[in-house]
């Protein structure tokens, strides 16, 4: 008979993840008492505090951790257990930090309301479009200030799916991760109609790749008798990993960490979600989720599926060169930014996926740094093109292709940066992606998938296409200022996009600040 014992927890290594959760609920507090005028700017400063203080605890505990082993945050409560739910580790805290980082840059972009004096956001998301209640909501000048605390509880989500140790925890901080992203998918202020079926869709996908995660886990667990990652890893290397059981189990959670990466064929949720959800948290989720996913796959494939990693290679390859594929060509014949962006990050996953086998948790970071930085940067213009109607009235965002020519000559600060974001997605050198990309090809031609890697750098010269004749249009063509205008950020959003634009030549230009670091604590 097991008996129950008193959980221990390190505390100091659960404050990075604790001053989120603790943000998140203050939030919910600031919704109770705050007055309703008083509420956004409030949200606003709790969130960035939030945020930073996170940032500093996350390097304070890179700077006094030993890095001899992988250290447990909550010790378990039965005798039978001897590693935590939690793990302190360099992969956890490394992969925190760049989710921190490019969260403390989308909250810049969710708060900037531009010249017009409108966010992103629908002033009563909870009501249907159109209704009495929400053009009531409009003529009140209601904010949506909810959306804060919401994104704080994502966040935390995110910490957490870095550093689970068991299945139990990998499902709660995956849902903690994903239910706060439905609700924010819906709130868009324009074609709310959109937004609430992006929503829909990513709720009913998700559910179903949640089944995928806990059937997995079950089966893993029927094989085992244990939960822990590290246990069930331990024991199937009794038996060397042969159990039918234990592979079923293994490639059914591989299905639920490729459904948050956007990997095909799993990725139809993503050009919808991306082009209906609110822009700004279009970039959050294209930078954090990815982000949280991957370092949570590395840690599955070290603790527990690597016995099986070479008999699941073959399927593994055939998911990259299909993500490739769908990412490249249906990327290259998208008319609408967020859509293309959408099947950018499709192609983006394929590349990335090649570092998985090699377990190049450096190149991995390096990659997800530049390409989460970007996003955000990518999405925050986006929110300031917008379309002009017949009468001159400004109206939503101009997303089409045709919205963005001239962009270069009516407003070169916003032209200049999206121009090195593109670029960095094609993986053009002196940009993070060109770094980003060199390091995974090369874990890719070092672990023998050369035929892998030439395929990707085919599928990356291709990408370059979209990305270019977005450029082409932006600084070749003449702007049409009749059907196009650009609003001015009252400032947030300009501080992010320049932030990320900085960070993305930064890393290309200089990447031993970047690299070296990450070799050493990632080593």
């Amino acid at each position: 008979m097991t008996s129950l014992l008193a959980p221990t927890i390190d505390w100091a290594a659960f404050t990075p993840l604790l001053i989120v959760l603790a943000g998140a609920v203050l939030g919910l507090a600031v919704e109770t008492f705050v007055p309703r005028k008083g509420r956004p700017v409030t949200q606003l400063i709790l969130t960035l505090v939030t945020i930073a203080a996170s940032i500093v605890a996350v390097v304070w505990r890179l700077l006094v951790v030993s890095w001899e082993k992988t250290a447990p945050i909550f010790l378990p409560s039965t005798e039978e257990m001897e590693l935590g739910t939690l793990f302190e580790d360099r992969l956890a805290l490394v992969f925190q930090l760049i989710i921190l980082v490019c969260s403390l840059l989308a909250v810049f972009v969710m708060a900037d309301k531009t010249s017009t004096r409108e966010g992103s956001f629908a002033p009563l998301a909870s009501v249907a479009p159109g209704s009495g209640a929400e053009q009531e909501a409009i003529l009140e000048g209601r904010v949506l200030s909810e959306i804060y605390p919401v994104t704080l509880f994502s966040v935390a989500g995110m910490m957490a799916f870095t550093a689970a140790g068991d299945l139990v925890t990998l499902f709660v901080a995956l849902e903690l991760l994903s239910l706060p992203l439905y609700i924010l998918t819906a709130t868009a202020r324009r074609r709310r109609a959109l937004s609430q079926e992006a929503a829909i869709k990513y709720f009913l996908l998700g559910s179903f790749s949640s089944a995928f995660f806990l059937m997995g886990a079950a089966f893993l667990y029927g094989y085992s008798g244990k939960v822990n990652l590290y246990f069930i890893g331990a024991y199937a290397a009794q038996d060397e990993g042969t159990s039918l059981l234990f592979l079923t189990g293994i490639i059914l959670i591989l299905v639920g960490f490729l459904f948050k990466v956007g990997a095909v064929p799993f990725h139809a949720w993503t050009p919808d979600v991306y082009q209906g959800a609110p822009t700004p948290i279009t970039g959050f989720m294209a930078a954090g989720t990815k982000i949280a996913a991957y370092a949570a796959l590395l840690r599955f494939v070290f603790f527990t599926a690597g016995l099986v990693v070479d008999d699941v290679k073959p399927v593994l390859w055939v998911v990259i060169v299909l993500t490739m594929l769908v990412g490249t060509v249906l990327g290259i014949v998208q008319n609408d930014v967020k859509r293309m962006l959408a099947y950018s990050s499709i192609a983006h996953t394929g590349f990335i996926l090649i570092a998985i086998p090699a377990a190049d948790i450096a190149a991995i970071a390096l990659y997800l740094l530049g390409y989460g930085i970007a996003s955000v940067g990518a999405f925050a213009i986006v929110t300031l093109v917008r379309e002009r109607g017949k009468d001159g009235a400004i109206l939503g965002e101009g997303t089409a292709l045709d919205n963005w020519r001239g962009l270069g000559k009516t407003n070169p600060f916003l032209a200049t940066a999206m121009t090195i974001f593109l670029l960095s997605f094609a993986g053009i050198p002196l940009t993070a992606g060109f770094m980003g990309k060199f390091l995974v090809f090369r874990a890719g031609v070092q672990t023998g998938q050369a035929w892998l890697v030439v395929l990707a750098v085919i599928a990356s010269a291709a990408t370059a296409f979209f990305y270019f004749r977005l450029i082409k249009l932006m600084f070749f063509d003449e702007p049409d200022e009749s059907t196009t205008v650009v609003v001015k950020s009252e400032g947030l959003s300009a501080l992010a996009i320049a932030i990320s634009a900085i960070l993305t030549i930064a890393i290309g230009i200089l990447p031993s600040l970047f690299i070296t670091p990450l070799a050493e604590v990632l080593s």
